[in-house]
């Protein structure tokens, strides 16, 4: 089955079980979910119900896609995501981007979990990012030479929109800071001669999601912004060993402000 007819399927049941249009979507990160609680949800499905969704294998990501208000505003959200890490390809990756712009969203929020490498940056600290380096494998762009996905070139000098990115700044009431994205495959965290590498080509902030999402969203026309959460301090002439734990823990007390900030901004919308 090409990825056309699959996402032809999955847009017809999903509007067969009362996802609506949709204005705003939203991508939730590691750690990352009390945006939930703020959505009136009018329906949530586990992605092994939705046909072709590929299934979250990461604990912290609860697996569900939601449609819901919040406000007046119409939202699908994504209750965890999917990662080059877990085995996934690149296009089953970005299908949920698809999807949503098949459903009719016109804009989309992303949050993570990042590792700080600039040493202004603190533990819980929320980041806009302004940009991003792309350093995983493979592009989930690959192959899809039909207009049907939209343009097999799309334009990156801005991948990040300025208008979400500055209604995001002002309900933050001018708190986050802005940074560079650094994308790499993962599941292990770096290593101090990486940590040192990733600051020195321009990175902020690195992670192991993200960056696909966006450059599909580039593709096709959806408007995005991306926030992410400091969860650990990398500065490799002071590095300790961090957990998981450790990290979800630190995502967990940001996302409150997080979830704020985001719930502002889309009900302004």
């Amino acid at each position: 089955m090409t990825l056309q007819q699959q996402l032809s399927e999955t847009t017809a049941y999903l509007r067969q079980q009362g996802f609506g249009a949709a204005k705003a979507g939203i991508v939730l990160g590691t750690g990352l979910g009390e945006l939930i609680s703020k959505i009136e949800v009018h329906k949530s499905i586990p992605y092994g119900q939705i046909p072709h969704f590929p299934e979250s294998t990461v604990e912290s990501h609860k697996g569900h896609l939601i449609f819901g208000y919040i406000g007046k505003t119409a939202v699908i959200a994504m209750q965890g995501r999917f990662h080059y890490y877990e085995g996934y390809n690149m296009q089953q990756i970005t299908f949920p981007i698809r999807i949503m712009k098949a459903l009719g969203v016109e804009k989309l929020l992303l949050s993570n979990a990042a590792g700080g490498m600039n040493p202004a940056f603190k533990k819980g600290d929320l980041v806009l990012l302004n940009d991003h380096i792309n350093l995983q494998p493979e592009n989930p762009l690959r192959g899809l030479n039909s207009p049907d996905f939209g343009p097999r070139f799309p334009d990156m000098s801005r991948p990040y929109d300025l208008e979400l990115g500055e209604k995001l700044q002002a309900a933050a009431g001018h708190t986050m800071h802005k940074g560079v994205y650094v994308a790499v495959t993962g599941p292990n965290l770096e290593t101090r001669a990486e940590y040192r590498f990733l600051r020195m080509i321009g990175g902020d902030v690195v992670g192991m999601s993200t960056v696909p999402e966006v450059i599909v969203a580039n593709q096709v026309g959806l408007p995005c912004a991306c926030v992410s959460v400091v969860t650990d301090e990398c500065d490799p002439d002071n590095l300790v060993p961090v957990s998981l734990a450790e990290i979800l823990a630190v995502a967990g007390k940001a996302d409150k402000v997080l979830s704020g900030i985001f719930a502002e901004v889309i009900a302004g919308l």
